[in-house]
Parts: C-alpha cells; sequence; structure tokens
C-alpha cells in the first residue's frame, strides 16, 4: 500500500454532501466561541465517558455505561468485573486528558506523541508493549490483511505521519482524519492497543481543527470492522461515511446545548408521523444511514428534524423539475 494513491482520493456526489453538512454545523459551532465554560463542561464530560465506554467496548471491554461513569466519575469497583476493565477505563479516561492537552490550531502530529498516547491506554495493563512499537508479526482476527513486517512498522508510520502533515493537510478533515484511522489499522505499530490508540489520536486530528471528537458506536462494531476491510480493498466510502455520522452526532450534541435546540430532534418513528410526511420509517431511516438528511444516532435509534425530511423532499422535487 502506498500514501501516494490518496492524493487525488476521489469522493462520491453524496458524501461531498454530507461534508457540506458539516461544514454547516462547524460554522455554526464556531459562531459561538470562546465557549461558555458552564455549557460546554457538562457535555465533555459526558462525551469522555461516552468515548471511554464505546471505544473499549468495542475492544471487549464488558463495562456498560453506566459502569463506566461509576467507574470514572465516583472512582467504583464493579462486582464481578476484571481489575483490567477497570484499568482500561481510567486509563483511556487519562488518554483523553493528554490528547486535549495538545490540542492546538497549529498542532503538529508526532510519533511521541502516539507513544505517549498508547503507553497511556496499556499504563497498568502491559507496561512491557506500553509506548513501544511491535518487534515481531501479528495477525489479526478477522481482518482481510496481515499487517506489515516488524522491520517496516517505523518507516510507514514515519510516512503517514509526514503525510498528515503535509500533503494530507490540503483534504478535508474529516477525509484526512478517516484516511489516517484506516492506514494506522494497517500499520498496526503495536502488539496491542492499537484500536483505542487511533480512535484517540485520529480524534486529535479532527480536535485540532476545531470538530469535537467523533465517537464511534458498540452498536456500530461489526458495520466499522467492515468498513476498515473495505477500506484494505481500496473503497473508504463507509468508512468515510461512519466517521461523518459520527462526526456529526457530536456536532449536534455541542449544537443542541447551545442553540438550546435539543426539541427539533425526535426518534425517526415519530418524525414519520407527521401528516405531510409521505415516506415511511424505514425508507427516511435509510437516508439517515446513508447521510442523505441530517441525523444522528442514540444507541440504535436514528434521530433527525422534520426540516431535515422536508428539505430532503424539497430537494428531490426540484431534481424532478430540472430533469423535465
Amino acid at each position: 500500500m502506498c500514501v501516494e494513491k490518496w492524493k487525488n482520493i476521489s469522493l462520491p456526489y453524496d458524501f461531498k454532501e454530507l461534508l457540506e453538512q458539516l461544514d454547516g454545523k462547524k460554522k455554526r459551532l464556531d459562531a459561538y466561541r470562546p465557549f461558555p465554560s458552564h455549557a460546554v463542561h457538562s457535555i465533555q464530560e459526558s462525551l469522555t465517558v461516552e468515548w471511554t465506554f464505546n471505544s473499549n467496548s468495542i475492544e471487549g471491554n464488558t463495562l456498560t455505561l453506566q459502569e463506566t461513569r461509576m467507574v470514572l466519575e465516583e472512582g467504583f469497583t464493579i462486582k464481578g468485573k476484571s481489575l483490567r476493565e477497570h484499568f482500561e477505563a481510567v486509563n483511556h479516561q487519562e488518554a483523553i486528558e493528554h490528547v486535549e492537552s495538545l490540542v492546538q490550531p497549529d498542532y503538529i502530529l508526532r510519533e511521541r506523541d502516539i507513544l505517549d498516547v498508547h503507553a497511556l491506554v496499556l499504563d497498568k495493563i502491559e507496561k512491557d508493549y506500553a509506548g513501544r512499537i511491535r518487534n515481531s508479526g501479528v495477525r489479526i482476527a478477522g481482518a482481510n490483511f496481515i499487517p506489515p513486517n516488524a522491520l517496516k512498522v517505523s518507516d510507514f508510520l514515519e510516512d503517514l505521519i509526514n503525510w498528515v502533515n503535509g500533503d494530507g493537510a490540503s483534504l478535508h478533515p474529516v477525509v484526512r482524519a478517516t484516511i489516517f484511522h484506516h492506514r494506522f489499522v494497517w500499520i498496526h505499530p503495536f502488539f496491542d492497543g492499537n484500536g483505542r490508540t487511533v480512535r484517540l489520536v485520529f480524534n486529535l486530528l479532527l480536535m485540532k481543527e476545531g470538530y469535537p471528537p467523533a465517537i464511534i458506536l458498540k452498536v456500530d462494531r461489526k458495520k466499522y470492522y467492515t468498513a476498515l476491510n473495505a477500506a484494505n480493498n481500496g473503497s473508504y466510502d463507509k468508512l468515510l461515511l461512519l466517521v461523518a455520522q459520527a462526526a456529526s452526532r457530536s456536532l449536534d450534541i455541542y449544537l443542541s446545548n447551545l442553540e438550546d435546540t435539543a426539541g427539533d430532534y425526535a426518534p425517526i418513528s415519530n418524525i414519520v408521523k407527521e401528516p405531510d410526511i409521505t415516506y415511511g420509517q424505514e425508507y427516511v431511516s435509510l437516508l439517515a444511514r446513508k447521510g442523505k438528511i441530517d441525523a444522528y444516532k442514540e444507541g440504535r435509534v436514528w434521530y433527525t428534524t422534520k426540516k431535515a425530511v422536508d428539505d430532503y423532499i424539497a430537494g428531490r422535487k426540484r431534481k424532478r423539475k430540472l430533469g423535465d
């Protein structure tokens, strides 16, 4: 695989529209900067717990969202859960705090920072491997590729970092972070902790551009791994869509609090009951999953607004008229 081919990555038309939606939301969010601390403190705390729960759960941690909150905020020990699972939660929170300390508009990604994040992820768990690049081969269960030879890992990682700080800077931040995410997983620079580390570092790339962290949800685990395997075969559509939707969800969370518009969003099952909405729940859910309407996911439930569906219907009508 070669970084060179990413310089001119082409995007499906529909995905370009999704990026425009993200840009619009971020522009609205930027209008509130600097954020009032009282307004965003609770959001940041909540997202830290969500981020920790979902990222660890993807890797097999069995702490629930509420248990993760109890461990992080109350220091509780959860009966029936392993000591490692508790450490994974605490480690991830500390890694998030470190990532947040690095966020600056002019931040330049460094290998040292990646190693430090990884060291925090594995602290108190696997100290022999924490912050150290692997020195032998590995295989990944369920993946459709074999990570590169350990002797090439340092060069590949350096190549990727140079791309992020160089040619990759010309891409949309969400596209750049997504490509980084996949390439990092393909390199698989560590024996363990690669997934949690990349989901921290790729968010560092987004956060330096002013985006909230994009959280890959546990319920999307299968979709996430399928998207990574598709990217191994050169198709980034599924991974780009997943990351863009995650970024959109986090933007919505901030905007709903800052604009006090949380009431505009409702489960799709409620929206389609509006008398002038002619689309069924299954079709509107499909539009949400494909990023064709403004929507976000909580657990297994998709939320959207009546305006988003109305705008989509109006757009379809305009296209038909132009077709005539």
